[in-house]
């Protein structure tokens, strides 16, 4: 049975922080919020879990999932070849809604899909997914749909979606934008704008002049 914690209760919140880093060390899902939309969470390294969330999302591992951060200095561990480019980027919009497509370290043991050796990872803008980060380290975490359906911008609508696939929710209230994040990918000598978020085009350009649209 799924257990839910409202985070605008400080009591409820520590508990519920507890529950959800205990759930998450045991390869359990996870929803929280972020600065975008609810997402669903499982500990990045543990493969069986990653799959969970791929099953419980009806998702394929041809759409791996993104990684999450709860510090840039987390990206030394992750993440190889990263030009002062992608710093600058991280820089001006960590945390917050840019997502960065980036070579991920070849020793690592971890299986998020289909990545041919790429890792999609952000460090997002919410006090409560950044406590949580900070207790568990890296996690995959999607956007808390079924595939195909709205993302949710309240934890009552991953619910509705996602059910007892979950073992925690964490309640955040209304996400601050239903926008999702803007992806930049970093694999290159030069940055490529892959979607358009809640970044524009402009705003990254002011850090990377010769970012480039994708196809």
């Amino acid at each position: 049975m799924s257990r839910s914690y409202d985070c605008a209760d400080s009591t409820d919140r520590k508990t519920g922080l507890r529950e959800a880093t205990g759930a998450v060390r045991r390869g359990e899902l996870v929803v929280l919020p972020t600065d975008t939309v609810y997402g669903v969470g499982a500990d990045a390294f543990s493969p069986a879990a990653v799959g969970d969330l791929l099953a419980a999302k009806g998702r394929g591992r041809n759409m791996p999932s993104p990684v999450l951060v709860g510090s840039p200095t987390t990206l030394h561990g992750l993440v190889a070849d990263f030009s002062e480019q992608a710093w600058d980027l991280v820089d001006a919009f960590w945390p917050g809604a840019l997502t960065l497509v980036a070579r991920h370290q070849p020793s690592l043991r971890w299986d998020l899909g289909e990545t041919r050796g790429t890792v999609a990872v952000r460090m997002p803008l919410h006090p409560v997914a950044i406590e949580l980060l900070t207790a568990v380290g890296p996690m995959a975490v999607s956007s808390a749909n079924r595939t195909g359906e709205p993302s949710p911008t309240t934890c009552q609508q991953a619910r509705e979606q996602l059910g007892d696939s979950i073992a925690v929710y964490l309640d955040g209230g209304p996400t601050p934008a239903a926008v999702p994040s803007s992806i930049v990918d970093v694999t290159g000598p030069v940055p490529v704008l892959l979607r358009e978020g809640a970044l524009s085009a402009a705003q990254l350009r002011e850090v990377v002049p010769d970012l480039e649209a994708g196809s």
